[in-house]
């Protein structure tokens, strides 16, 4: 679909039929992605906007008030570094 403010030639390509998509992919090894599971999870109550600041002084992670989860010791959730596709296409 075409934007009102975006030209029709960098219009994004439709997405391929899955029987394109199966032929592309022929011959490729399969891989699945065992889940982790930790060996212990903890909740952690934190009084304070001080007391957070300790918390993540001391494990050594990014803390704020909309973390969720962390792993101890840290772990990124994208690996040890975000990785993405670059294409030298224009």
């Amino acid at each position: 679909m075409v934007t009102p403010d975006q030209p029709e030639s960098e219009a994004p390509e439709p997405p391929a039929a899955p029987e394109v998509i199966k032929e592309h992919w022929k011959g490729m090894p399969e891989f699945t992605q065992e889940k982790q599971e930790p060996y212990a999870k903890i909740i952690i109550r934190v009084a304070d906007a001080e007391a957070l600041a300790e918390l993540s002084r001391r494990l050594e992670q990014p803390f704020t008030k909309k973390t969720k989860s962390a792993w101890f010791p840290f772990k990124s959730h994208w690996g040890l570094e975000r990785k993405f596709w670059v294409s030298d296409k224009t």
